[in-house]
């Protein structure tokens, strides 16, 4: 039996049945009421009381126009299906918080790097060229209507500051001499760091001449470096650089030497190096060097001269030296 019969035979009983009327004899009955009509009587509406759709008996390859064979090339050459673009999506914004969040370390870290001192970043540090750390420094106040020196005001020259003030302040570390503490020194105390031989062409010229203050201050370093600066107040400046050019004749070598120093040499290069205006500046070092080893400067501003001595066994350095004279000359400027 081929399909179509089978398919036949199942719905002709799923007709509908003929009406209940036609198989009861006819005699005279009353009209039956609606009630008599109720799916009771017959069966409920079903799908079959519509005549059932045919069977569909197309082959299932007439709804799937796919062909059972179609070369690979053909298959190739058609159009691709269209990808998702979430994964894409997904790494560029997975890659772009990576570049983001490596940027912002690196950004730190460049920002922590910078905020650093040189010496506090690892492989960086670099050693000390062996400045000494001074105390932050500041001109002293002058008294009330005095001008300060060099200028248009105050012709003389003259420094109305407390010339205790005027004292470079011993750096950190450093171990202050107890009778150089910054106070007021007499003759006899200046002229004890020079030769014995010396002293008596230094105390007559100070008696001579119209000295008024002597201030002084020294220290010691942890390196044995000693340091020692004197302060004198002339009362002019003429009396200034006459003690300057006689007595110490500073622009030469054969000057008074100081105590334990047998030839000197002039350092030509240092008053170039710290020059400051209005002030005059003469440097010297001691050769040929022995067991201890010594630098001194005369400083000659306006009416006030400084004397700056370093010792050191073995060799008086020239940076720390440089950095001091530097400081007292602005100091005095």
């Amino acid at each position: 039996m081929t399909t179509e019969q089978q398919t036949e035979t199942e719905t002709v009983p799923q007709q509908a049945p003929a009406p209940v009327a036609e198989q009861t004899p006819e005699r005279p009955e009353p009209t039956p009421e609606p009630v008599a009509a109720e799916p009771v009587a017959e069966p409920a509406p079903e799908p079959v009381a519509e005549p059932a759709p045919e069977p569909f008996t197309e082959p299932v390859a007439a709804l799937v126009p796919v062909p059972t064979a179609v070369p690979t090339a053909e298959l190739v050459a058609g159009p691709a299906p269209k990808r998702s673009r979430k994964p894409i999506l997904w790494a560029v914004a997975r890659w772009t918080a990576a570049v983001l969040v490596c940027g912002g370390v690196g950004a730190g870290a460049t920002a922590g790097i910078t905020a650093l001192e040189r010496t506090d970043v690892p492989g960086l540090a670099t050693e000390s060229d062996g400045r000494w750390e001074y105390p932050k420094i500041s001109l002293p106040a002058l008294p009330a209507g005095v001008p300060q020196p060099y200028t248009p005001a105050n012709p003389g020259e003259v420094h109305h500051a407390d010339l205790r003030k005027l004292l470079l302040p011993a750096p950190a570390g450093a171990t202050v001499d107890p009778k150089l503490n910054g106070g007021w020194v007499g003759v006899a105390q200046f002229a004890s760091q020079y030769r014995a031989d010396d002293r008596t062409e230094l105390t007559e010229p100070l008696a001579e001449s119209a000295l008024r203050h002597i201030a002084a201050r020294g220290w010691t370093m942890p390196d044995g470096t000693t340091t020692r600066i004197h302060l004198l107040r002339f009362n002019s400046v003429a009396f200034a650089e006459a003690f300057r050019d006689d007595a110490l004749k500073g622009s030469a070598v054969d000057g008074p030497l100081l105590d334990g120093v047998e030839g000197v040499e002039i350092d030509g290069d240092l008053p170039l190096e710290v020059e400051v205006p209005n002030t005059d500046l003469y440097a010297y070092v001691e050769l040929p060097q022995n067991a201890d080893q010594t630098r001194w400067a005369y400083i000659q501003a306006g009416d006030t001269l400084a004397v700056i001595t370093q010792t050191r066994k073995g060799e008086a350095l020239a940076v720390p030296f440089q950095q001091t004279v530097a400081l007292q000359n602005q100091l005095l400027g």
